[in-house]
């Protein structure tokens, strides 16, 4: 069974030690696995490690070191099998399920290790502010990859062989340039079931073994354009944003998308004043979006 809640200054404490000595009651979390976005690493999350364990004691918490820093700019099917590797081998330890906490870039890597995998256990997905349906727009991290290109001009880089092998390009969406984004990304049409392919079948089957798809992301943002593509919206030719159910994956159901929502299993919590480098170490984000999905 697990413990009670005690409140501060009672002698509920006391209780709560002598009941776990005794076998009586214990706390059990399921393992959480956190992925890392680009151009970062587990260090730049000891903090929502730390939030996890405070609120959820004994939680084992994995953050993956794989592709850190630079060599997150490595393509996203070649990170993801070293991914999964290390996912699978949290997995097989863990009958009763993971949990899968992703941000930025790692959301992507995240929908391809559940999309890719048969009969994994991941119970929630937490998606921290990701470009899921792609990313367009002039940052700061454009300006590190790219320097000096516009985002009008980036489709001449990423929609190529060459381009191809640099992770943003995988999920460089250009609302002007559907036609060469549909023929020429390798990665996030596959994903988003855009165009077809021999795989889409299991793909959505595996996909739809989560319990919960939780989406995380806000206007303030500032790196992920559209923000609202971290909640599967995103741009058409006009640079209007189209919200998550007028998107044709979603309309088409091409990845479960639609399914998971009218199971009533799509959480979307928006929250404002939030930078994108903030996210995993924003407390109130992570008791307001994330703490009651991590149980």
């Amino acid at each position: 069974m697990k413990c009670p809640r005690v409140a501060p200054g009672s002698h509920g404490p006391l209780l709560l030690l002598l009941l776990v000595v005794a076998g009586v009651c214990v706390d059990s979390y399921k393992p959480v696995i956190i992925v890392h976005g680009i151009f970062d690493g587990p260090q730049q999350f000891q903090n929502l490690s730390r939030f996890i364990k405070k609120v959820h004691p004994g939680t084992e918490v994995t953050v993956i070191d794989l592709y850190d820093d630079l060599l997150s700019l490595q393509p996203l099917w070649k990170q993801v099998p070293d991914f999964r590797q290390s996912f699978n081998s949290i997995m097989k330890n863990a009958p009763d399920g993971v949990h899968l906490l992703c941000f930025s870039q790692g959301g992507l890597i995240c929908r391809a290790l559940l999309s890719t995998t048969p009969n994994h256990n991941v119970h929630t997905f937490i998606s921290l502010s990701s470009p899921l349906a792609g990313q367009y727009g002039d940052t700061d991290y454009l300006q590190k990859v790219f320097h000096k290109t516009l985002k009008k001009n980036v489709h001449f880089i990423c929609y190529n062989k060459f381009g191809q092998k640099v992770s943003i390009c995988d999920y460089w969406n250009d609302p002007h340039q559907r036609r060469s984004y549909l023929r020429n990304n390798i990665f996030l049409p596959l994903l988003n079931g855009e165009r077809p392919h021999r795989d889409m079948k299991a793909w959505r089957e595996n996909f739809l073994q989560i319990k919960k798809l939780v989406l995380v992301g806000g206007p303030d943002d500032g790196v992920i354009t559209p923000w609202q593509s971290s909640h599967f919206g995103f741009y058409n030719s006009s640079e209007n944003v189209v919200e998550m159910q007028n998107q044709e994956f979603y309309l088409n159901d091409a990845f479960g998308l639609k399914t998971l929502d009218q199971r009533g299993d799509v959480v979307a919590c928006v929250h404002s004043g939030v930078k994108h480098t903030t996210w995993h170490s924003n407390f109130t984000v992570f008791r307001n979006c994330m703490e009651k999905w991590l149980t």
